[in-house]
C-alpha cells in the first residue's frame, strides 16, 4: 500500500560520530534545514546524543553572512574576528559573559 520503511536500510551511520545504529533509533538530519519538504530528499542521520547536542536555532541568512566574511588565506584568529564583527554589525553587540 504504502512501501515498507525497511526497505530503506535497517541501520544508518551517525554523520557526527560515526556510530551506526537501527534507522528507527536515529534522528533525520537534512542540511537544507527543512526536513518537513520532504520530496526527492535523501536524509543524513544522526544518533540521539549528537542530535541533542545539535544548536536548534533557525539558521536563516547564516550562509549568506559566512559568504561575506570568507576571503581566501584568512588565519582561523582572522576568521573570527571577522565573524564577530559581521554579527554585531547585523544584530548588536555579542553578550561575551555567557
Amino acid at each position: 500500500m504504502w512501501g515498507s520503511r525497511s526497505s530503506r536500510g535497517n541501520s544508518v551511520d551517525c554523520i557526527a560520530c560515526g556510530e551506526t545504529l537501527r534507522r528507527d533509533d536515529a534522528r533525520e538530519y537534512d542540511k537544507e534545514g527543512d526536513r518537513w519538504d520532504r520530496k526527492g530528499k535523501d536524509f543524513e542521520y544522526l544518533c540521539k546524543e549528537c542530535h541533542t547536542g545539535l544548536c536548534h536555532q533557525p539558521r536563516d541568512e547564516l550562509e549568506d553572512l559566512l559568504v561575506d566574511i570568507e576571503a581566501d588565506g584568512l588565519s582561523e584568529a582572522e576568521f573570527l574576528n571577522r565573524y564577530c564583527e559581521a554579527v554585531e554589525e547585523r544584530y548588536g553587540p555579542l553578550d561575551h559573559e555567557r
